[in-house]
């Protein structure tokens, strides 16, 4: 008992670091087949309307409502302690500094993240990668480097709309629904978001966790079986670890900026 034990530790073990290992090595073979991007950039914008655009509703609708959700819950917050005209303040720095930049990361995981994984699950399962290969094609530069690279470029960019929409939804709700002063709401916001402090560490927040979320999303369809249950599982994995990985990223990142 205690022998099999010991065996299904030492299998774990292993397979994690052999799994660490081949995610390295992977990482760093994209990031030399990058070069040739810089001679055919309509690769990287393709991936970039695919990605952002086709994940622009979602985010923005759950920007906006989050915006209500803020709003509402900030004014009665404040309202207890006299200060409900800092709401356009701790609307703004609730979306710029964590919210935005976090829950875009998940959505994108779930929406874009879960597409890539399948899209290139399917071309592994229909032989198009070996087919590539075949024809003196790289896949990793021709197929995984430009959507690596474009979901860099739309994370900052899509958690910018959910921030902008956000602060919206907290307008909408405070000063149009509940009666805050206008010129509070806009002049503390403006007076206490920083943009080096707050805004800048936000978009790298956003760059980081696109950087994450998109290789997970690539290397768990690019090391998926190539069979209908193994793009299922491997589908499901990159919701899970990305999630995992954005929290315990946004920790850290949050560790260090504002300490």
């Amino acid at each position: 008992m205690i022998v099999r034990l010991f065996e299904s530790v030492g299998r774990s073990v292993r397979e994690t670091v052999s799994g660490i290992g081949r995610a390295t090595r992977i990482f760093f073979a994209i990031l030399r087949a990058s070069g040739g991007l810089l001679k055919r950039p309509r690769l990287i914008t393709d991936q970039i309307h695919f990605i952002g655009n086709y994940s622009m509703l979602i985010i923005g609708v759950s920007g906006l409502f989050i915006g209500f959700v803020l709003g509402l819950q900030g004014y009665y917050t404040l309202n207890k302690y006299g200060s409900e005209q800092a709401l356009g303040l701790l609307v703004a720095l609730s979306l710029v500094r964590e919210l935005g930049p976090v829950v875009t990361a998940l959505l994108f995981a779930g929406r874009a993240g879960t597409s890539l994984t399948a899209e290139i699950g399917l071309m592994k399962a229909g032989e198009q990668l070996v087919a590539m290969e075949m024809m003196a094609v790289d896949p990793l530069q021709r197929v995984i480097a430009p959507r690596f690279w474009a979901g860099i470029i739309a994370m900052p960019l899509l958690a910018a709309v959910f921030s902008a929409l956000g602060i919206l939804g907290g307008y909408v709700v405070g000063v149009r629904l509940i009666g805050v002063d206008e010129g509070s709401f806009w002049s503390q916001m403006q007076a206490g978001v920083d943009v080096w402090k707050d805004v800048a560490n936000g978009v790298l927040k956003s760059a980081v966790f696109g950087v994450a979320v998109t290789f997970i999303a690539l290397y768990q369809g690019y090391e998926a079986k190539p069979t209908p249950e193994g793009v299922a599982r491997a589908t499901t994995r990159t919701v899970v670890i990305a999630s995992l990985t954005v929290l315990a990223l946004d920790f850290l990142l949050t560790a260090l900026m504002f300490n």
